[in-house]
């Protein structure tokens, strides 16, 4: 047990806190395991009917995860971050494969870490007060925990215009593309909470008698325009698309994109055409793992990291400095096969 995290089970309701306020809930090592060791523990406990994972005070749901950990190893000989990604990874992969129902209520920021903490869930709960990105290509990341897997189906290429530009979008958006199964006002989540405490067996009948009609999307009239100018899979081509097209959204899209790492903006572009293709979720995550591997040791993490989370002067100088410059074969190399007592497993306890 862990302090940052708040795990109970009571009248068949596993229940998952984060409580980690400071830090936007942000996920560590010790609450992954924390995580894990629970999920498994009620996995094979009939009388746990249900899972809630929440969060307690703050703006959070979960804003990533430990980016001064792995920034810090990264910086030395990645081998802390490495562990941090396999034990984040399975963790992702085991809330994927869980048979019993997990509910998460993305009540606040859901980023990075927090993305692959509710999109495996069965129910994701949005309210007015969320927010979601994907924000990795900022950093010289990319969008790992299930990105891969989880951007390509979104509705057309709307996954991809998220990877690419780290664009923010709120609850209302998140229902309209499926990210949020139910949307409810965040006013009324205690008690939805203390209903699916009391009456377990009844959670998908509680969760869609609160859904309510969430407010009207801008996605909806973004759709088209996303769908056309974020097509192609080579940021080249959706770069001169973007220039041609010369609308004020297109330029906003332009001037988005010249922050991110050219570099990791090619990474995710490949990672959700070959996540598309993936029809397990374990080779998704084997696919991430090896990337992650990769991209920590590359100079364009510490340097995203410097500016945007040290220094905060958002003013990152990334090597290659252009689409044009980035090699292929450094591209190739995030993506080859580790040696195999490296590569990434899911948990023993889910390969059944």
């Amino acid at each position: 047990m862990t302090d940052q995290l708040l795990i109970s089970a009571s009248n068949g309701v596993g229940r998952i806190r984060l409580n980690r306020p400071r830090a936007l809930h942000a996920l560590t090592l010790e609450m992954c395991d924390a995580i894990n060791a629970a999920l498994l523990e009620w996995r094979s406990d009939p009388a746990i009917k249900a899972v809630m994972i929440d969060h307690a005070e703050g703006r959070g749901f979960c804003a990533g995860g430990d980016i001064a950990l792995i920034a810090s190893s990264a910086k030395a000989d990645g081998v802390e971050a490495e562990h941090f990604f396999r034990h984040e990874y399975r963790m992702n992969h085991l809330l994927f494969t869980y048979e019993k129902p997990i509910v998460a209520f993305i009540d606040g920021i859901v980023m990075g870490g927090g993305v692959g903490l509710s999109l495996p869930c069965r129910y994701r709960v949005a309210t007015e007060r969320t927010t979601f990105a994907m924000p990795e290509t900022g950093i010289g990341l990319f969008p790992d925990v299930g990105g891969g897997w989880f951007l390509p189906r979104l509705p057309g290429r709307i996954g991809t215009w998220l990877a690419v530009t780290g664009a923010r979008i709120n609850g209302a958006d998140c229902t309209a593309i499926g990210i949020a199964t139910q949307y409810i006002a965040s006013d009324k989540l205690d008690a939805i909470k203390e209903a699916i405490l009391d009456r377990p067996d009844d959670l998908a009948a509680i969760l869609d008698q609160a859904n309510e009609t969430a407010p009207a999307s801008s996605l909806t009239e973004q759709r088209a325009d996303i769908d056309r100018l974020f097509a192609a899979d080579r940021i080249e081509d959706i770069m001169a698309a973007l220039r041609d097209d010369g609308s004020d959204w297109a330029q906003q899209q332009l001037a988005t994109i010249a922050t991110k790492s050219p570099q990791t903006v090619k990474v995710a572009l490949r990672q959700l055409r070959e996540g598309a293709a993936f029809t397990d979720f374990a080779d998704n995550m084997r696919n991430e793992y090896r990337i992650a591997c990769r991209v920590i040791r590359r100079p364009d993490f510490i340097e995203g990291v410097r500016a945007v989370i040290v220094d905060k002067d958002n003013a990152p100088k990334w090597n290659p400095a252009t689409a044009q410059e980035v090699d292929d074969a450094v591209i190739d190399s995030f993506f080859a096969p580790l040696p195999a007592d490296k590569e990434w497993t899911p948990l023993p306890e889910t390969q059944r």
